[in-house]
């Protein structure tokens, strides 16, 4: 379904505005698919879910915007008019960043947010930086090795998951060159950009009125755990989940984790809403 001219996915059920809505924000050069375990898991759970594509990604109408505080208010304006009583944001990466800025525009509507391998500042190393704009290709591989943990050996030639003839990294990079080849090669140095800029996540984290969960993984190369304490200490409500032997891709290296971690937030503070009530 579009959400003005947001694309979202809905887990494989209707959408039910009557109900707390689970928003799922993705990372840089992602899309929506990236969450399909775990949106599909609390979909057929019951709960509302929105897995968006962000401006200029997936299906999703474009350009890509140049700064996590744009992104955000083009979330915040195609969430704003929806009549589900209450959030719970979910953003992975450069959506986690995105998802402090649209608690602070959301206000009191958001129950709770869940950042997914965060970290602040996010800063980008310079290599990667002038590779995104230089040599895309390179940049790709760059990064799907340091998304990854070691443990997976990436790009090696044995699969990188317990399926046969399935390998997490090569689907990553498959899905960044999709999203290149369809949203155009500017998404990639535009996303890594706006993650590099951002200066007001200690701010925004401060300014949570809702419970904050951080799930991190322990052998995170872009975002290792210990980029996340300063964000961690600014939260008034913060809580810490850490997921051993997963990397920076912790929806596909500890799908399971990410999914149990998220269904027990979400239940927690829908029944802290409602006791409230």
């Amino acid at each position: 379904m579009f959400i003005a001219d947001l694309y979202a996915y809905t887990g494989g059920k209707p959408y039910d505005p009557g109900r707390p809505c689970v928003v799922f924000l993705h990372g840089a050069q992602h899309d929506h698919s990236v969450w399909i375990l775990q949106s599909r898991a609390l979909a057929h759970r019951g709960a509302a879910v929105l897995a968006l594509d962000l401006p200029g990604h997936g299906r999703s109408a474009g350009p890509a915007e140049g700064s996590v505080e744009a992104i955000a208010a083009r979330v915040a304006a195609a969430l704003a008019p929806l009549s589900s009583p209450g959030f719970i944001l979910v953003g992975h990466s450069m959506g986690s960043l995105v998802a402090l800025e649209l608690a602070v525009r959301l206000g009191e509507r958001v129950r709770g947010v869940a950042l997914v391998g965060s970290a602040f500042p996010m800063k980008v190393a310079d290599t990667l930086l002038a590779a995104t704009r230089t040599d895309p290709a390179a940049a790709m591989r760059m990064i799907n090795v340091w998304s990854h943990s070691a443990a997976l050996a990436p790009f090696a030639a044995r699969p990188g998951a317990p399926g046969p003839g399935f390998n997490i990294v090569w689907q990553n990079l498959r899905l960044m060159q999709r999203i290149a080849r369809i949203n155009g090669a500017a998404v990639l140095p535009t996303d890594f950009a706006a993650c590099n800029a951002y200066a007001a996540g200690l701010d925004r984290a401060a300014a949570l009125a809702c419970p904050a969960l951080f799930v991190l993984g322990a052998a995170d190369q872009m975002t290792p755990p210990k980029a996340a304490r300063a964000l961690i200490a600014a939260c008034p409500r913060a809580r810490v989940l850490t997921l051993a032997d997963a990397g920076h891709a912790l929806m596909t290296e500890s799908p399971d984790g990410v999914r149990r971690a998220i269904e027990q937030f979400c239940d927690e503070v829908n029944a802290a809403h409602a006791a409230a009530a």
